[in-house]
């Protein structure tokens, strides 16, 4: 063999290993740029900091006789090619997640059809000759889409008997008035709620369960004084902030008992979180001046709920980022656990819990951020505890030890998350941030009021409410529009 043709041989292994890098390189700066997660300077320098990785492994393993320079080589390739792997599954990983829980501009309702446990009806077509008791002054929308659904399914018309008020309604089911009822699920928790019906799910069973899809409607109806609202600008986000009381998988409309107001100036890095009690007494923005506990605006629509407090607030208010019970679960176990100052000695649910610090899993901390009734100030200390876990939680996703955990925390996200911003605009204030640098001042507060016993909207019966104590309103909206203004907020003043 010439020793022409030994040195082309020579150069054939490092030649394959420098191929297979360029290869995956340009996957990975390509996956980046599609991402648009990075600013374009970032971009360049990942570029030329890894094909300048790659022009040494090429000059290392240029000879595969010198032994010693092409072990190295080799060493540094495998590496390369490993980051490169690694780094490819992380941006895809990243970039679905992310596309998954954003953009989202539809909301779903699950309206139950039930009858009694011992009906012998099994499915919705063994009940298509029933009457069907339905709410005549509630939910009206879900309902008739409700029954269109059944209509399609039975191939006929539905007989429906129309009740005012839910316990009217299930009253109705119990005294055999009608044989199945169509009701909201998101109504039962209510129910069980009232004098009399703890044990409603022990007296009825459901017999079907029906999604109804709506779009999420965001009309600007926070103030009646169209001269009141403003145009923030682009620098400022004002993020509705809404944990639903539901332990399954699907993100629906079902109670808000996590109701905080985010008002974010990108430019000054404030962040401001207003939290709102579950049960403070105001009108809905459909309850035309009734008031109701703010936690069932949820059941209505993640729009409703961001009208009613924009309302409350006279902001307008259109973007928000929900999650569920069981998100909270597992993002935290994802992350290793969270450390919480725990503000008094109690235990709930199986769990103890000691004053002082103390490192909690997923469930112990939703335990502890749902616990209301161990604290002087009840529904006050939840709220406050909510705010300070969703703090502790931001401060670990943004902490370096994330890296270890990636996968398992955007695992964690697929199904709990959900946010009406656009993946575009995500991208955009992950680039700033990239490109600002510069670490958060995040402050808390929470309005206050006084407990008394009402009629709500949504209820059939006298409950706990919350009295707005609209000085500590007024002053959650000077904090806002402090934030607004760019000024450092302090509440020590």
């Amino acid at each position: 063999m010439s020793s022409k043709r030994r040195r082309k041989k020579a150069r054939v292994p490092g030649l394959i290993i420098t191929i297979i890098l360029l290869l995956l390189v340009a996957e990975f700066v390509g996956l980046l740029a599609v991402t648009k997660l990075l600013p374009i300077y970032l971009l360049f320098a990942v570029g030329i900091v890894f094909m300048t990785c790659v022009l040494l492994v090429a000059m290392l393993t240029g000879n595969f006789r010198k032994k010693v320079r092409f072990i190295i080589g080799a060493i540094l390739g495998v590496l390369l090619l490993v980051i490169l792997l690694l780094g490819n599954l992380y941006v895809m990983s990243t970039y679905n997640t992310l596309n998954k829980i954003s953009g989202v501009n539809t909301q779903t309702s699950q309206i139950g059809v039930y009858v009694l446990k011992d009906d012998s009806a099994q499915s919705i077509e063994d009940a298509k000759s029933y009457t069907f008791g339905t709410l005549s002054n509630l939910d009206t929308e879900n309902t008739q889409a409700a029954v269109k659904q059944i209509e399609e399914r039975t191939g006929q018309s539905v007989k429906t008997q129309e009740e005012n008020g839910v316990t009217k309604l299930v009253d109705s089911l119990l005294d055999g008035s009608c044989d199945a009822i169509i009701l909201n699920h998101a109504y039962l928790p209510v129910l069980e709620d009232m004098e009399g019906y703890a044990d409603i799910e022990d007296k009825i069973r459901e017999l079907d369960l029906l999604s109804v899809d709506v779009e999420i409607k965001t009309d600007d109806t926070a103030s009646s004084d169209d001269t009141a609202k403003q145009t923030d600008p682009d620098n400022i986000i004002r993020l509705y902030i809404s944990g639903i009381d539901t332990r399954g998988s699907a993100i629906i409309n079902t109670r808000s008992d996590v109701n905080i107001i985010a008002t974010i100036n990108t430019d000054t890095k404030q962040m401001l979180l207003v939290s709102t009690p579950r049960d403070y007494f105001v009108p809905l923005s459909i309850s035309n001046g009734v008031p109701d506990k703010l936690t069932h605006a949820g059941i209505y629509g993640i729009d409703v709920s961001m009208d009613t407090l924009g309302m409350l607030y006279d902001i307008s208010l259109d973007d928000y980022f929900r999650v569920n019970f069981a998100g909270f679960i597992k993002i935290i176990d994802a992350l290793g656990g969270v450390d919480m100052n725990v503000e008094a000695s109690f235990s709930d649910r199986g769990y103890s819990f000691t004053q002082g610090m103390m490192h909690m899993n997923g469930e112990e901390a939703l335990v502890y951020a749902r616990e209301r009734y161990a604290f002087s100030d009840g529904d006050r200390a939840r709220g406050r505890h909510q705010m300070e876990l969703i703090n502790v939680v931001m401060q670990k996703v943004l902490s370096p030890e994330i890296l270890s955990k990636y996968t398992e925390v955007l695992a964690s996200l697929d199904g709990c998350f959900e946010t009406n911003f656009s993946y575009d605009r995500l991208a955009e204030l992950v680039r700033q941030q990239l490109t600002d640098g510069g670490s958060w001042n995040i402050v808390s507060y929470s309005v206050n009021g006084s407990g008394d016993t009402r009629q709500p909207y949504s209820m059939s019966a006298n409950a706990y409410v919350m009295i707005p104590d609209q000085t500590t309103v007024d002053k959650a909206k000077e904090l806002m529009q402090q934030v607004v203004d760019g000024e450092v907020v302090n509440l020590n003043e």
